[in-house]
This record gives structure tokens, C-alpha cells and sequence, in this order.
């Protein structure tokens, strides 16, 4: 049977199994109002509605009589003490109110409507199908579809859902559907924004589906293979921050990653030998191009099998050594490090006669052998994995961070079944596998954090569930072409991934491989989609080249034109290195976005809602990725060197290259040559630059460089702290606002809050406000308009 067959054999029968008539609509008997919430009997199951917060509400609903214990494996907050709520009753109705929502269940279908304090539906179930759960037999597995469906007004518009970054061009949720079954090259993240200002995350982690085009796109639903019961959260903000911000209240904050880890990461498929991440090391610093990581990818160990956790003595004969001559040059070393193990390798045998091995296997594509994964289920095996990869490579060595690859499990589509009817330690794959990276990584993380406390924890991995960013994880989307299809589809998944909750991700710059093979960088057809792409990874919040085929900045595959634009946006990454740390603070201090669907900021103005390539980067930039070749597709003909651009309404944009001013509420031809990624500035913006450096901590941001981009009011928050020690969740750090008051012409620079080790205690600001003369692109300005002596108190600049 093909891949393909087995596939489409497969989806037809959970629609088969999706197509069961529902049974009739449970009505409410009886209800109890508890501690957290209430509880609901029915005269077909129970119902539970707890009251997080607030602003938050989670569903339950089971056909049986009494709730299943479960233990979630995304939410980790205890809930110890629950916002007050009052409970009312009318005829046809109970009504729960808290100090933000007013929740409404009918008596006679369970239905559950939303409601502001102002009396404005948010959300409802639907009353005829709303929240089911039908008996189906999966893979020889009895057990039940889990599902609600949900009523959608026509402009309503829908992101999240996570990383699909060969699935679509889209952004918009709203009428279409979406796997949630993770898989290779297929995520799943089932948290959802709507522009109506609401979120809701599905609690389920089997096989699901997202129906996105119902009743001609007037619902929507979840649909998940097996569960017990439905269990999904309700909240809303009205912003789409605070739905986000109360998400990680539920599944933990994203902690602070290293300073460097903001900088520019080389990787290649891949380094082969020392000497050549070495040569990688002295060309970057030589040649004076800004980075701070070097990666080493997979089969340093070959020939041993994978999992053995060997550099493989004859083209690795001191890998410690390696990584300290990388650090000699303020260099990080990020090692690829799989959750399989080969046959013939002691950590093999080890972690099959302690039982943590599962029988999950992969047929490995380099050795043609089959691999097996370990149990992520269990904290004995999650432990003992932990143990071997440290003493044998991380700490051994002095490694810095982990590439976290092959976590899906990928055992083949067309053998899925194998993950449904696996035993794991909590229980069988069909009703856990979407959370292996999730489990996986919760391991790392808590172990790293417990034996190498004095060092940050940064992991870049392959997939990522709901709950995964408190595992100090960045999601990448996996191996995508070297295509303009390829990139032109990482902006909207790059978009829908932070929007489902997930604060860091990244793609490989250039695309992985071209047909399993390189391209021939060296063409002005592929250098032209390296500089593109290069250019939209500035401006993804964890900035990373790999890949298939030698594209190093320094290569001789580009052109002196190419690296000097390449350079040139290198040069910017690491001159808003003020403006991006800081934004790394409110990810983990606020719960905020960096990476920011539209709909974030401008959720009011409808011309946005399913605009697929422009976001926001932090609260100033508006960037615009250029994702088609301008070399014409046919002939080599030269298009029009500009692309269109829609810059929201209600405010005041600039360009960020030349200071020209534009109305908002209008598309226009920007200019888009080759050397310019079209940038738009918000009125407001205040943003913090630092000189030219080599690497993220090579010293101080002083004098920095405070732009001003006039029209409204604005504040920014400058954050600093040690770069790379956990000494900020003591409170080690300081902090410095920083208003700007746009009628006063005004500027008002705050007291310094806070204080850390080696902390400059004067500093020099250049204060700019932004003209077409002065204040554009990647240079220092060599005029400010004033200079501003600073050493802690606050002051006010009239401008």
C-alpha cells in the first residue's frame, strides 16, 4: 500500500467516523456551583466550567457520569486560588459572571455562549451540534471522537493553529480546514486567535482536525480522534496580548533566552569535520561579518550508530577543544542531538534493558537502519536520556545550546498506526503523540535547568505543541525547499505560529534542499532568493542560515554586491540589538508577541484581516518580505522593482530607509530593489540602537541611538540584565522608559529601575527625531538632534 493510499484510507474513515449523527443534545438536570466553578449534571454526562481567570474559562464535557482525572500536560498552573464569580439562574439559563466575562448555559442543549460585561456576544457553541463525543473504533482502539463547533460571524477572521509551512499561502483560518495531527512537515498547535478578540486552546492530544468552512464558513469545530472527554479554554482579552499573556499564565512563561541567541546562527548540512567548523569560526571573525553560533548538525557520529552521543575521533579529535576555541572568538556551539538510538551503541543497549526505549521505530535515511525512539512519557527514561547526552556531550564539552531534531515522532505516514497502538508510560499513542515534543523537550529543559543552572537553555526543535515555549524552545519549520513557494509560505506560518502562543521561531534561511540536494548558490537566480529570504530572517525573532550547499556570508557563491546587501542587514540585526533584547523581556515578562500577526495591533481595520505577508516586528516595524522573483519567471526579464504594501489605518507610517512619511488605510507601490526589504515605521515608534558589533555582548549599547518617529505618543521599555544567567527571575536587572509625548514634543526618559552586576552606571543617549534627512536606515547618526547625558535619574527633553 502506498503512503499516499494509506493516507487518503485514513482520512475517510475519521470522516466516516466524524459523520455519525450525534446523539441528542444533553440538557442540564442540575447544578452545582464549587470553588472553581460549576458543576453540571446532565441527563446524558457532565459538564464542568471552571473559572481560571478573570478572563478565562475552561470547558469539560463528558457522555459519562462523572469527569475523567486527567492531569493536563500543556497547563501547568496549579489554579490554587480562582477569581470570585457569582452564579444566577433563570428559566432557560445559568449564568456564571465573572469580573470580565458573562458565561451562559442553556438548560436544554448545555450550550455555552460568551459575553462581555456589556452584554456583547464574544463566542457561542452551536446550539444544534455544539460539543459532542461519538464511540469510534480506531486501529483496534475503542474510544470516542471528541468535538465542538462553534457559530462564526462572516468578519470574523481566525489565526494560530501553529507551523504548516507546506500546507497553504493563507493566513486566515476562516474557511478552510487544517490537520492537527503532527507529523514530519506537518505542526500542530491547537490555539486559536480571532479578531474578535477572543482565544481558544483545545486540550486534546490525539490525531485532530480543524473545520474551518462549515454552514458556508458560519462555523467552525475541533474534531479530535480519541479523548475521554472535550476540555478546551476560553479567553479573552479584548486584545490579542492579553489572550496570549493569559495562555502563558495557564502554560507557563517563555523564559529569557542568552543574549546571543538574538544574534545570527550559522548552520550547514552539515560540518563534517573540526576543522571545518573552525575555518566557519575564522572566516566570520576575519572578515569582520557579525554571528554568534556556530551549529554542528547531525552524523558527527558516524559511523556509530545514532545515539551513541561520539564525535567521531578521526575528523573530531578534540571536540572540547573545538568549542573552546569558538568561545576564544565569542562564539556559541549549538550540537544536534536525536531522540532515537541505533542497535550496536552501549546507550542502546542501556536504555533498552532499563526499559525506556519504546517501539517506535524510524528506518534511518542515512544508514537504512531502523532507529527507536525513548519513552518521553517516562520521567525515569526522560532522566536517564538527559544523563548520557550531558556527561557525554553538553556539559563534557561545554556546549551551549541543543538542536532538537526528528521529535515527532516520524516513523512514515504510512505507518501511523504504529504511533496510535504504541504504550507509552501515561498510556497509549492515540491519545498522546501530538505531545512528544512537548514531553521531550520538558525534559531537557528541567534537567538543564537543575545541572547546568548558571548557563541559559536555548533549543531549537523541529515541532512544538501547546505549553512548549516555558521549555525555552524555538520552533523551526522543518526541512522546506530551496522554492519561492517554500519562502513565500514561512511568512504566513511564521505569522500563525507566534499567534498560537509560541513566542520563537525560525526557518532555514534559503530553504533546506533543492530535490535532497544543493542549489547552485553561485546562479543570480538563487542568490536573489538567499538575499530575500536572508532579509525576512532579520526580521523573525530567532535570525538562522542552513542548509544544503555552502551559503556562509563570507562564500564565494556571492557576488561583492550580494554580501554587501547581506552584510548589510546582518549589520542591522545587530544594531537593534537594544530594541530586540528588550522585546525578548516582554515575551517572558508580559507574555507578548514579537513576530505579530496584523490582527494584534489593527485587529479594527478589516482591510488586514487576510493579508499574508506583513506583520509586525515588536510595536515599530511593519516589515513586508519580498517573496517572488523580480527576475520574471519566464525569460529573465526585469519586473517592476517594488511590491504592494498595506499600511494599516489610524495611524502615520515612515519609511524606515529614507524617512518619507505615508497615511495610513492605503496600499502603495514600495520600492523593493534587490538591497531593500520595504520596512514601515508606526507613528510613536521609539526605537533603541546600539553601535556595530561582532557579536551580541561584544560591549555595551553606549552611546545608543534613540529614533523617534513623530505623529503620536509612544513608549519603549529598555531592558538589560547579565545576557546569559537565570539571576532575573531573582530580579537582577534593570530597566529604563522611556515616553514620548507627541504635542509637547517631549520626550521624558524614567528613572532606572533596578541594577545588575557590570551595569553602566552613566550612559549617553542620542536622541532623534526622524526626518527624510535624518534617522534612516542602517547608519549611525551622525547628527542627533540632542545628546543626553544619563545617569539614572529621570529627565524630560524638549525636542
Amino acid at each position: 500500500m502506498t503512503r499516499m493510499t494509506s493516507k487518503i484510507l485514513a482520512s475517510i474513515a475519521l470522516m466516516f467516523a466524524i459523520a455519525v449523527p450525534n446523539p441528542a443534545k444533553a440538557s442540564v438536570t442540575s447544578f452545582q456551583k464549587e470553588n472553581d466553578g460549576v458543576l453540571f449534571k446532565l441527563d446524558k454526562g457532565t459538564m464542568k466550567v471552571n473559572i481560571c481567570l478573570d478572563n478565562m474559562v475552561e470547558v469539560r464535557y463528558t457522555i459519562f457520569k462523572t469527569l475523567p482525572v486527567k492531569k493536563s500536560l500543556v497547563v501547568v498552573n496549579p489554579w490554587e486560588t480562582h477569581p470570585q464569580f457569582k452564579v444566577s439562574e433563570t428559566k432557560n439559563e445559568i449564568v456564571i459572571s465573572t469580573r470580565n466575562l458573562v458565561v451562559h448555559v442553556d438548560k436544554a442543549t448545555n450550550g455555552i455562549q460568551f459575553f462581555n460585561l456589556q452584554g456583547d456576544l464574544i463566542l457561542s457553541e452551536d446550539g444544534a451540534n455544539g460539543t459532542t463525543m461519538n464511540p469510534a473504533t480506531i486501529d483496534g482502539i475503542a474510544t470516542y471522537n471528541c468535538s465542538t463547533e462553534f457559530n462564526s460571524p462572516s468578519n470574523e477572521a481566525l489565526y494560530g493553529l501553529g507551523c504548516h509551512p507546506t500546507d497553504t499561502l493563507s493566513i486566515d483560518y476562516k474557511g478552510r480546514n487544517q490537520s492537527l495531527a503532527i507529523m514530519y512537515l506537518t505542526g500542530a498547535i491547537p490555539v486559536l486567535l480571532s479578531n474578535k478578540g477572543y482565544g481558544l486552546m483545545w486540550d486534546n492530544y490525539s490525531a485532530s482536525d480543524f473545520y474551518g468552512k462549515l454552514d458556508h464558513n458560519t462555523k467552525y469545530k475541533y474534531v479530535s480522534e480519541s479523548g475521554k472527554m472535550v476540555d478546551y479554554y476560553f479567553m479573552y482579552g479584548p486584545s490579542l496580548d492579553k489572550v496570549v499573556a493569559s495562555y502563558r499564565i495557564a502554560t507557563g512563561e517563555a523564559p529569557m533566552f542568552p543574549k546571543w541567541a538574538f544574534g545570527l546562527f550559522q548552520s550547514q548540512d552539515r560540518y563534517k569535520s573540526q576543522a571545518e567548523v573552525l575555518s566557519v569560526k575564522d572566516n566570520y571573525r576575519n572578515n569582520h561579518i557579525p554571528v554568534d553560533c556556530i551549529v554542528q548538525d547531525w552524523y558527527y557520529w558516524e559511523p556509530e550508530p545514532i545515539g551513541s552521543n561520539v564525535m567521531y575521533a578521526e575528523r573530531y579529535p578534540n571536540p572540547k577543544e573545538m568549542v573552546n576555541e569558538l568561545h576564544k572568538a565569542h562564539i556559541h556551539a549549538m550540537i544536534s542531538i536525536w531522540p532515537v538510538f541505533g542497535k550496536g551503541s552501549a546507550n542502546y543497549k542501556a536504555m533498552l534493558d532499563a526499559g525506556n526505549l519504546t517501539t517506535l521505530d524510524w528506518k534511518n535515511v542515512v544508514t537504512n537502519h531502523w532507529d527507536y525512539y525513548y519513552d518521553v512519557y517516562s520521567k525515569k527514561a526522560r532522566t536517564m536520556y538527559w544523563n548520557k547526552a550531558n556527561s557525554q556531550l553538553i556539559s563534557r564539552d561545554g556546549w551551549d545550546a541543543w538542536w532538537v531534531d526528528q521529535c515527532e515522532p516520524d516513523v512514515g505516514n504510512d505507518r501511523i498506526a504504529l504511533r496510535k497502538t504504541c504504550n507509552f508510560a501515561i498510556g497509549k499513542g492515540i491519545d498522546y503523540f501530538n505531545t512528544y515534543s512537548l514531553m521531550h523537550t520538558t525534559g531537557l529543559y528541567t534537567n538543564w535547568r537543575k545541572d547546568i543552572p548558571g548557563k541559559r537553555a536555548f533549543f531549537l526543535v523541529r515541532q512544538a505543541f501547546a505549553g512548549q515555549q516555558r521549555n525555552a524552545t524555538t520552533l523551526w519549520s522543518s526541512d522546506v525547499t530551496c522554492t519561492w513557494r517554500a519562502f513565500k509560505s514561512q511568512v504566513p506560518q511564521g505569522i500563525n505560529a507566534c499567534a498560537s502562543g509560541i513566542p520563537y521561531w525560525t526557518s532555514d534561511i534559503g530553504g533546506y534542499h533543492l530535490n535532497w540536494a544543493a542549489p547552485d548558490w553561485s546562479t543570480p537566480a538563487n542568490r536573489e532568493l538567499f538575499t530575500r529570504w536572508f532579509q525576512f530572517g532579520t526580521f523573525c525573532p530567532i535570525f538562522r542560515i542552513h542548509g544544503k550547499g555552502e551559503r556562509a556570508l563570507y562564500s564565494d557563491n556571492w557576488d561583492a554586491k550580494t554580501k554587501a546587501i547581506l552584510l548589510n542587514y546582518d549589520n542591522l540585526r545587530y544594531r537593534l540589538m537594544p530594541y530586540i533584547y528588550s522585546l525578548g523581556w516582554k515575551v517572558t515578562h508580559q507574555g507578548y508577541t514579537i513576530m505579530r500577526a496584523l490582527a494584534f495591533d489593527f485587529k479594527n481595520d478589516a482591510a488586514i484581516d487576510s493579508i499574508p505577508d506583513e506583520y509586525m516586528f515588536g510595536p515599530a516595524f511593519l516589515v513586508n518580505p519580498v517573496t517572488y522573483s523580480m527576475m520574471g519567471q519566464e525569460n529573465g526579464t526585469k519586473m517592476e522593482d517594488t511590491r504592494k504594501v498595506y499600511l494599516p489605518k489610524e495611524t502615520i507610517w515612515y519609511d524606515f530607509w529614507t524617512g518619507e512619511k505615508y497615511q495610513g488605510g492605503q496600499t502603495i507601490d514600495a520600492k523593493a530593489p534587490i538591497e531593500t526589504l520595504p520596512l514601515f515605521m508606526k507613528a510613536g515608534s521609539i526605537v533603541p540602537m546600539g553601535p556595530f558589533l561582532q557579536y551580541a555582548t561584544e560591549k555595551p549599547a553606549n552611546p545608543l541611538e534613540i529614533r523617534i518617529y513623530p505623529g503620536a505618543d509612544g513608549s519603549f521599555v529598555l531592558y538589560e540584565d547579565e545576557n546569559n544567567t537565570y539571576d532575573y527571575e531573582k530580579g537582577v536587572y534593570a530597566t529604563i522608559s522611556f515616553k514620548w509625548n507627541d504635542a509637547r514634543h517631549e520626550l521624558i526618559i524614567g528613572k532606572r529601575q533596578g541594577s545588575f552586576p557590570g551595569m553602566l552606571q552613566n550612559r549617553t543617549f542620542h536622541i532623534i527625531i526622524v526626518t527624510p534627512a535624518k534617522g534612516t536606515g542602517v547608519a549611525i547618526t551622525k547628527d542627533p538632534d540632542k545628546t543626553v547625558q544619563y545617569n539614572g535619574a529621570e529627565q524630560t527633553i524638549k525636542l
